[in-house]
């Protein structure tokens, strides 16, 4: 596991953009593993601006995001779908038919999780990208979740409705369930980053940090896969020692 560690959520986010810009220079069909949250915001800005200044193309890039709430609309501005299209499929030339965001509906979950881990069964993700939760989420993967599991339905934690509770008016209107891209899928990638900045990410650093491998802290699978670059920040490393 590389860390590297940048002054704040500006020169992160520059980072994090490069090496997937980078690679996308080099393979301009590269298959991206995205994320959502307010963490790779920054990252899909600097994507954006390199394919204003023509510095690289999505015509042949493929994607797959990792999760999406159960019970809302995609046309809704808090749905991953639309939160993709809003912060970067609508400022690149990427093709739709490359686009692949999980979507389930009350009525048919299982059928949809077992229709999206076919979909990743038929790719290698190159460059998978993440941020992490207060209590180790990957995706929506929760602590318990085992490490050999695929996409699935999960009933989200009190934390994790609080914690996301800033993009919808109240706590009532967060979705209590989401579809998500399994640890075993996330960790078939070839690379994984992983950015995490500011104070909030501190506790989450620490334990992640530690090095203790625990299905009780979800993200600590990482240091199992053979290439993980974790970008983060002084705030979010200040409860670390060195």
């Amino acid at each position: 596991m590389q860390i590297i560690k940048c002054k704040d959520y500006e020169e992160a986010s520059k980072v994090a953009g490069d090496i997937i810009s980078d690679a996308i220079q080099e393979k301009p069909d590269i298959v991206l593993g995205l994320a959502t949250g307010s963490s790779p915001i920054g990252i899909y800005q600097n994507l954006i601006e390199d394919y204003k200044n023509k510095k690289i193309s999505f015509e042949n890039v493929r994607t797959y995001n990792l999760d999406e709430y159960v019970g809302i609309d995609r046309d809704c501005p808090q749905s991953y779908y639309y939160f993709m299209n809003d912060h970067l499929f609508n400022h690149v030339n990427i093709k739709q038919e490359n686009v692949h965001i999980p979507y389930a509906t009350p009525k048919a979950l299982e059928e949809s999780c077992k229709k999206y881990s076919k979909e990743l069964d038929k790719t290698v993700v190159d460059i998978q990208l993440l941020g992490i939760g207060a209590n180790g989420h990957i995706g929506f993967n929760e602590p318990k979740t085992p490490f050999d599991q695929k996409t699935f339905i999960v009933q989200l934690t009190e934390k994790t409705r609080e914690d996301n509770k800033r993009f919808f008016n109240t706590l009532e209107e967060v979705p209590s369930k989401a579809i998500t891209m399994g640890i075993a899928e996330i960790m078939k990638a070839k690379k994984i980053v992983l950015i995490a900045t500011g104070k909030n990410k501190a506790e989450a650093m620490k334990r992640l940090l530690s090095k203790e491998v625990t299905t009780d802290f979800p993200a600590s699978a990482l240091h199992l896969h053979q290439d993980v670059i974790v970008v983060t920040d002084e705030e979010a490393l200040s409860l670390v020692n060195d």
